[in-house]
């Protein structure tokens, strides 16, 4: 699930300097929660074009 998250968050990055054409607008986050289930992670990233936003996140 990691490598899932890398390889996303490359080929985000690859997309976002314009190797493969007009540049897009990469986005990331990643939030830390702790509640009465104990603590969770979650990290997600995305590109925006225009005014389509493409995203995937992750649960930890």
């Amino acid at each position: 699930m990691i490598r899932l998250g890398f390889a996303v968050l490359s080929l985000t990055v690859l997309m976002g300097c314009g190797v493969d054409g007009e540049p897009v607008r990469p986005t990331a986050g990643m939030n830390v929660g702790v509640g009465t289930h104990g603590v969770t992670v979650g990290v997600g990233g995305g590109v925006r074009v225009g005014g389509v936003n493409v995203g995937v996140g992750v649960g930890l």
